[in-house]
This record gives C-alpha cells, structure tokens and sequence, in this order.
C-alpha cells in the first residue's frame, strides 16, 4: 500500500482508492490514473469480550456480518449487505441500527491509515485524533484506511421486513411516518420507499411492476416487542398489498434486498439532509413517484435520529445531527443507454423536492458533477475544520477523487 501511494504520487497520477466497489458515481475507480484496489483486503478479526471487530478494508457488510453475528453482535453499516465497508462508514453510514447505535463512523474506535506521504499512522483517540475525527465522516480525504476497527453492538433476531401499499395509500403512508416514526423507540428503524414492485419471485405476480410505497421495518429487540410495534403500524395505516415483517436474523434483513441491485448496473442518484415534511413536500415526492419511468427507479427517506441526535454536531466530521432523515432518489438501469434518462429524472425530481429540505446531503448520495459548492454543504459546519485536518495530513490533495475537501490555504 505504502508502495502504491508513494508510486501514485511521484508519477503525479490521480489515485482512486476501491474497497467494497459500492460507490454510486464510480469514485472507486479513475481514467488515466492508479486505482489502489483493496477489496481483496476481506479480513474480519471478532473480539467478543471487549466488544470490537478488526476489520480488512476489502470488506462488504455482509463479510462483517457473517463474523459478528455468531457472538451476537454487530456493527450499524447499512441496508444492503454487499455495501463496502470502508466507503461506508468514511462518509458516516447509516442504516437499520442507526437510531440504537448511531452512525457506522460513531463506532469507528480506530483506524491504520497510509498518508499521502507514504507514512503509515493509527488514528485512535489517543493517537492522531485530529485524523480520526475527519475520517468519521470526511470520506476518503485523508489517506487510504488499510484498517478499521469498530465497536459491535448486540443484535441477533430482528422483527422486520417490507410492508407495501398501493401508490395510492402513498399520502397516507407518507404522513403517518412523518408524524410517527421520530417518536418510535430508538430499537425500531423504519425506513420509507417510493418505488415499483420488482417484477420477479417471490414477488407476487399479480403485483409486478406496480408503483408502490413500502415501509421497510425492523425492530431490534424481545420479538415479542417488536411484532407488537409493528402490529401497532398495521393497525394504523391502510390494508398493505405485501406484508412480510416477520421474525428473522439479523443477517437476513441485511441482505434480502441484494439480489434486486446486482454489480454492473448504471446508477444516478441525488440525496438530501431532511430536517422536515410538509405537507407540500409530500405532494411533491408522490407527484414524482407516479412518474417513474422503470422498475428500478425510487426514492428512500431513512432515519437519522435516536442515537445520532445525541452527539454534537461537531463530534465527527458528519455534521448534520439535526436532520431527522437523509433521503436519496435513485435511478437504475442494466442498459447504458438509459444513463441520460437516469440522469434528467433523478435531477428533475430532486429539483422539485430540495427547496423543502436542508442545504447538505449525505456524502455517500452525491454524485461527481454536484460542485465545490454541494461538497462544501454536505459537511456543513465541519468543513473549514476538515479542510484544516486535510492540509495537515494531505497538503497537495492528493486523494482528490472522491467528494473532495480542499487543503485550507
């Protein structure tokens, strides 16, 4: 690693840094330039008595997944167990364990970190702290992270899944989790989606492609607690056309939706910090999920609150711990040809919904042509800060393709 830095650099090539090969605009790769590939780098090293995973920058989530949970324990990355770890968690991570346990960048103890000089340093809170507070939060800036350690959690058996409603429960759906949802207890993560019914088993048939609006829920706690949370969610919204909530592991809802977005597909996508949802924005996303022009198209809005309110905002690089929910439209398509469409409608949309909410987004749901300005309000308050910590451990900026800090002057 140290070699390949050190080659990037006096070659003066641009370097992109690979781990998990899940980055929506393509930042793990680079033209004309060194790609520092990682994701053979898969190690997962479980200490069950004092609660931590060592873990390879090569990981997925499901890789960490598959380690800790044979102690009952694991770490809060997010959704999709194919999701890299590394990329994940630099930019915060956020996912079904988030309102519990916080960001996947809140339990980053520690990390080894190869510099732009070639220098190999820990980041600890006792070592280079400075360092570790960008890299919880301020992506792959600093230096390429050969390991991480985190913090596990107890999760083992979850009560969760997909409940879906036709489109035109959409309204209804949408405001009962703008009104309920931030009072849940913090072990009951629901996430919302607008999208279509996937057109393949085990979907029922009779409902492939349909536009749709899902709840995707999961309670970590007695199950008997969390069928009736979610009893409580039935009872309160209308007949749902798939319900599959039910007891399951938590491996298992971590991946039941990776067979959906296999590798190689053209992906654009648009995200936002939500703060609030008026009834206007409302209007306005289901006014945009009525339109949308495949089946792989969407719109998630996830919760970032619970265990992530209480840090201050200037705890992490991650600086928005007043957005009750970071939310991404995304756009899917095998066909490469389709990548313009992807483009207009995500824009389109994203246009129609942004004046309701914060001014930053999620680093993780940015693309690369967003601007120096976009970069600046996804960090929020916390970027003069970082640019200071990135003139101190990469003056030259030389890890730059990625959403890119600038050295402070």
């Amino acid at each position: 690693m140290i070699a390949a830095v050190n080659f990037g650099r006096d070659k003066k090539l641009p370097i992109a840094i690979r781990g998990g090969g899940h980055n929506g605009p393509g930042l793990g790769s680079v033209d004309d330039g060194l790609v520092i590939d990682l994701s053979t780098m898969k190690g997962v090293r479980v200490d069950p008595k004092n609660r931590t995973a060592r873990v390879g920058p090569g990981c997925t989530s499901g890789d960490v997944d598959h380690a800790t949970q044979a102690f009952g324990q694991a770490v809060p990355f997010g959704v999709l167990s194919t999701t890299g770890v590394a990329g994940l968690t630099l930019s915060g991570g956020h996912g079904y364990l988030t309102r519990q346990y916080g960001l996947a960048a809140d339990n980053l103890l520690e990390a080894d970190v190869v510099l732009a000089d070639g220098s190999f340093v820990t980041a600890s809170e006792t070592e280079n702290p400075d360092l570790l507070w960008g890299l919880r939060g301020g992506g792959g800036n600093f230096g390429v992270v050969t390991s991480f350690l985190f913090r596990t959690n107890a999760v083992a058996m979850v009560y969760g899944g997909p409940i879906v409603f036709e489109l035109s429960d959409a309204l209804a759906v949408m405001k009962w989790f703008r009104d309920n949802q931030p009072k849940a207890p913090e072990e009951f993560y629901m996430f919302l989606g607008l999208q279509s019914v996937p057109p393949a088993d085990p979907f029922p048939r009779e409902h492939w492609s349909k536009k749709m609006c899902a709840l995707v829920v999961s309670h970590n706690g007695p199950l008997a607690e969390g069928e009736k949370a979610v009893n409580a969610v039935r009872a309160a919204l209308p007949k749902p056309i798939i319900d599959w909530a039910q007891p399951m592991p938590y491996t298992v809802i971590q991946m039941l939706f990776d067979p959906l977005l296999p590798k190689g597909m053209q992906w654009y996508w648009k995200g936002d910090f939500v703060k609030d949802l008026p009834d206007a924005a409302v209007d306005a996303y289901i006014a945009h999920a009525g339109k949308l022009p495949t089946v792989l198209f969407g719109t998630h809005i996830y919760p970032v609150d619970g265990a992530v309110h209480r840090q201050k905002k200037d705890a992490t690089a991650w600086g928005y711990r007043d957005a009750a929910w970071s939310m991404v439209i995304f756009g899917v398509d095998p066909d490469p040809a389709k990548a313009p469409v992807l483009k207009q409608w995500a824009q389109d949309y994203w246009a129609a919904v942004h004046p309701f909410n914060l001014a930053g987004a999620y680093a993780n749901f940015m693309m690369d042509d967003e601007g120096e300005a976009r970069v600046r309000a996804a960090y929020g308050g916390n970027y003069d800060r970082l640019a200071i910590v990135k003139k101190k451990y990469d003056p030259a900026n030389l890890f730059r393709v990625n959403q890119n800090i600038r050295p402070a002057p």
